[in-house]
């Protein structure tokens, strides 16, 4: 372009009203600061979206560890089940010898108790059930009566009842994380939208609008727990 023509343009810039050029100005600051907003919460949005998928995983493993444990359990117990069904069969045979006076099959029976079963009985026995009204009705309602298989039956329950609610929260720390991609997906919209205004008021308010969502997603973002 020749000096003539340059000078021209110069000279025209020059004769622009000063409301023209400050327009101008916070036009171009506008589009400044709503590129560096989307631009951030582009990456926040990248960061929600990570956390999410991580909790969900998390979510999924303690659904899965929940789940083992409650087939420990149901194992357990049914080794507990089959240990007092076969208990009570000996315990039977003693009732009816001790009924009949026959002291060699109540010998039998005694001596065939398991040991986990004999402690109870000796302590059923020395309440006197046949006198005492108030003693335990059987062995079996002892709590010294314990068959193999209860205890760690108890113990798998109570280790699927705490995944279970490691899932449950894993599910709720996910589900958190969504909605605030979609916090920040409103902080996108009204970024973009922040210079499709003539007005520079609305494009300010608009752009406002868009940096307090921003930063109430931050402080969200900084505050909910975090897998790296």
């Amino acid at each position: 372009m020749s000096d003539d023509g340059r000078s021209e343009e110069r000279r025209s810039a020059e004769g622009q009203p000063a409301e023209k050029r400050e327009s101008d100005g916070r036009s171009a600051l506008v589009e400044n600061i709503a590129v560096a907003l989307l631009a951030i919460t582009a990456v926040l949005t990248a960061w929600s979206g990570f956390e999410a998928s991580k909790w969900s995983g998390e979510m999924s493993i303690s659904f899965s560890r929940a789940s083992t444990q409650r087939i420990e359990a149901t194992r357990e117990a049914t080794r507990a089940e089959a240990a007092r069904a076969v208990d009570l069969q000996v315990f039977g045979i003693w009732l009816e010898a001790t009924a009949e006076n026959n002291r060699p099959l109540e010998e039998f029976a005694r001596e065939r108790f398991t040991d986990h079963f004999a402690p109870a009985f000796d302590e059923w026995l020395e309440a006197r059930p046949l006198r005492n009204p108030d003693a335990p009705r059987s062995p079996f309602a002892l709590d010294s009566y314990v068959p193999p298989g209860e205890v760690e039956a108890a113990q798998a329950d109570a280790r699927a009842d705490e995944y279970f609610a490691d899932a449950l929260a894993d599910n709720r720390r996910g589900d958190n994380y969504t909605l605030l991609t979609v916090l920040f997906a409103l902080v996108l919209f009204f970024g973009a939208l922040s210079n499709r205004f003539g007005s520079p008021r609305k494009s300010w308010l608009i752009l406002a609008g868009a940096v307090v969502l921003l930063l109430v997603g931050t402080g969200f973002l900084i505050a909910f727990p975090k897998i790296i």
